[in-house]
């Protein structure tokens, strides 16, 4: 008997007008006849998720009352009951390095989230010596970004335009990110989908306004000009991976049109041409679309780190959500003194934030990627650098881990640690999980058990 199957490379691309698809996880991609050690090698890769949300959360409304698999969802978990076996409850971890020091009460919400990703504390400064520390998304770009054509993505929510001083004598940079390469350099978040969709699949990394509207006004697909290699590619395909050769390319395609309809809608709201274009009205619009183009970005393994700010810290990241009927800024419910009108408002803001967070996790799981989905590679931390944001609480924060870790993970289960465990603890797990073995990280104390607490 001969065997004539090709095995092609998953960095295999299509390329046309100015575009560079990669392709999803294939059949095609495993050589006849491999080995098991060789199937090992195309084994999909974990892929590392960072999502914050500002402002603390309601934690008596988060908190499961028992420990172990056979705790109750809670009110603001609920949206996530369809994702129980994948999902880690992780209570009682601190952000200890941001508690405030002799003298120094004062900057919660820089330091909140500052702190998040990095177990560090936030020099108090409101010009360019900003001084935090290496962030865990960075850590793991550095290494995955040797076998990936983005080494990481640091998205977000709403506007991130401000400079100068934002709270508190901090300067915006601590708010406007969460993500820092070095411990003097913040990573700039973007939060416009059509500057992510061209860092993924256009042919140069600027964002350059007019840049971005030329391309616009081309009328008509990306994929257009790809259409000839898609179909020479499909013709020495299977079945199977025609299927999920086409599935990928209308999912970009429907991401294309979406960012596209939501420029030409901005642009008619906002005739100013200064303003940036792009960003859909509605929250809901924008965080679906962003979840999607991140979706893409894992499943075309473009990149494996992605960082993902759902709203910036404190008053000048604030914002409303009448999509839920809240007309009162975010940051003024969080100071609610206990008022219960005002709890059981950010009670549906914190359960509203959930939703688009199952709306991602939903998209992960029914996206294939080698022999399971995406959310079973994944490894994707949810939470926020506050407890209790009406007193600034940084210890026993609402921290969230979900996702399969590629087999690393059991889920189900909600973990209780010793008061104050360190939350770089958690950072040194997942990347552990993720193949990348680190000492320390912040003002770690040693690597998050996982398995055996109960």
């Amino acid at each position: 008997m001969m065997v004539f199957k090709k095995a092609i490379s998953r960095r295999t691309v299509l390329r046309g007008l100015g575009a560079s698809f990669a392709l999803p996880l294939l059949d095609s991609m495993v050589p006849a006849f491999a080995s098991a050690a060789q199937t090992a090698a195309v084994k999909p890769p974990v892929r590392l998720g960072f999502l914050y949300v500002p402002d603390g959360i309601i934690m008596e409304k988060w908190t499961p009352a028992a420990a172990g698999a056979g705790f109750e969802m809670t009110p603001v978990l609920e949206a996530l009951t369809p994702f129980r076996d994948r999902l880690l409850v992780l209570s009682d971890l601190s952000s200890t390095s941001a508690l405030p020091r002799p003298g120094e009460d004062d900057g919660q919400h820089p330091r909140a989230a500052t702190s998040y990703l990095t177990g560090a504390y936030a020099r108090k400064t409101g010009g360019k010596d900003t001084q935090a520390g290496i962030s865990v998304d960075q850590v793991a770009a550095k290494e995955f970004g040797k076998h990936t054509q983005l080494a990481s993505l640091e998205l977000a929510l709403g506007t991130l335009d401000l400079v100068g001083i934002c709270d508190s004598e901090f300067t915006c940079a601590y708010t406007n990110t969460i993500s820092w390469r070095t411990p003097t350099t913040p990573m700039p978040m973007e939060n416009k989908p059509r500057a992510v969709f061209e860092r993924l699949f256009g042919d140069n990394d600027t964002t350059d306004r007019s840049v971005r509207l030329a391309r616009i006004r081309r009328d008509r697909s990306l994929l257009d000009s790809i259409a000839q290699d898609v179909a020479d590619l499909q013709r020495g395909l299977g079945a199977g991976d025609r299927h999920k050769l086409a599935e990928y390319l209308d999912a970009v395609r429907d991401v294309e049109r979406r960012v596209t309809m939501a420029e030409q809608q901005s642009e008619r709201e906002v005739p100013t041409l200064e303003r940036p274009s792009g960003v859909p009205a509605s929250y809901e619009d924008h965080a679906k679309l962003m979840f999607d183009l991140q979706v893409l970005a894992f499943q075309s393994d473009l990149t494996r780190v992605i960082t993902f700010m759902m709203g910036r810290e404190g008053t000048y990241g604030s914002r409303t959500y009448p999509e839920i009927g809240i007309v009162d800024m975010h940051h003024t419910l969080s100071h609610h003194q206990n008022d219960p009108e005002k709890i059981v408002k950010l009670v549906e803001i914190n359960r509203y934030h959930m939703r688009m967070f199952a709306y991602f996790l939903e998209k992960l799981r029914s996206t294939p990627d080698g022999d399971g989905n995406l959310l079973e590679h994944s490894a994707l931390m949810y939470g926020s650098g506050l407890s209790n944001g009406n007193l600034h609480l940084r210890t026993s924060l609402p921290i969230l881990l979900v996702g399969g870790g590629g087999g690393r993970i059991k889920g189900g289960r909600h973990l209780k640690y010793s008061k104050d465990t360190p939350l770089p603890n958690l950072h040194l797990a997942m990347l552990d999980i993720a193949g990348i073995p680190v000492e320390t990280h912040g003002d770690s104390t040693g690597k998050l058990d996982l398995l055996s607490i109960s």
